[in-house]
């Protein structure tokens, strides 16, 4: 069984750092616990430690989150979010990867944000730094700087939705509301939360580590078995939350789905 969107992922062998159309972008996040739930820290610290040749900084903390809601990566508004990509560098035509040195689902955010933006050429680096390296994937400490790019950003707003919309969704039979943080924080159990703990009711946990093996997406098929076992290729559409998952890979009706 083969991905319905292969292009959605790319292999380190398969990376050509050598082509000037490519930008790449290490979009690190951690984060940790604290009284509130958790605070954010910014990854451009080991970034300037050790990155792949030729990638840049990605600060999804501040430059590519609306800052004024008070709340932690909230969606920019378009004009924000083109100048936020257009001074990282993204062309048009770039042909545009992010990776991470943390979890998966950073590199994915971003992913989820360039997707919204209307670029087409766009993919994460399956399995981040570390599948680079393990693989022999040369790192290095220079810092390069793309000059200020012409992406043009065409929002696509069915991409997310609102907490209104979300509200109105938790009884629609059409509709999986997916939850893909870990079974503890789902539960509301723990010491890590978001502030308030548990969940949206009706929504459905899969963890997103379910879908990972040591830092990479699982194969195809494996990667359905786990959302079959939650009913969610059934669902019309999919609202996935608190998550940076990345279901479009899998089903060629991606545009049923929905990131919240």
């Amino acid at each position: 069984m083969t991905a319905a969107h292969p292009g959605y992922l790319v292999n380190p062998r398969d990376l050509d750092l050598a082509d000037p159309n490519l930008r790449l972008f290490d979009a690190t996040v951690y984060l940790m616990s604290a009284e509130s739930g958790y605070r954010a820290e910014s990854g451009a610290a080991k970034y300037a430690e050790r990155h792949i040749p030729g990638a840049n900084f990605l600060d999804l903390i501040k430059a590519f989150s609306d800052t004024s809601t008070g709340l932690g990566f909230s969606l920019p508004g378009p004009v924000a979010l083109q100048n936020a990509f257009q001074n990282a560098g993204v062309n048009d035509d770039s042909q545009v990867v992010f990776y991470s040195l943390s979890h998966m689902m950073w590199a994915t955010r971003a992913w989820w944000l360039a997707y919204y933006a209307g670029h087409t050429d766009i993919a994460v680096l399956n399995g981040g730094l570390a599948r680079w390296q393990s693989e022999g994937g040369e790192i290095t400490t220079s810092s390069p700087h793309y000059p200020v790019g012409n992406f043009t950003v065409t929002p696509n707003p069915p991409r997310f939705v609102n907490a209104e919309q979300v509200s109105s969704a938790i009884d629609e039979l059409r509709t999986c509301t997916l939850n893909a943080l870990s079974p503890a924080v789902y539960e509301g159990s723990g010491d890590m939360h978001y502030g308030r703990r548990g969940h949206i009711p009706g929504s459905i946990n899969l963890f997103y580590d379910e879908l990972l093996d040591e830092g990479s997406f699982r194969p195809i098929d494996e990667l359905r078995d786990a959302l079959a076992g939650r009913g969610v290729p059934e669902a019309e559409r999919i609202i996935a939350y608190s998550s940076f998952t990345f279901v479009g890979l899998l089903n060629k009706a991606s545009d049923r789905k929905h990131f919240f």
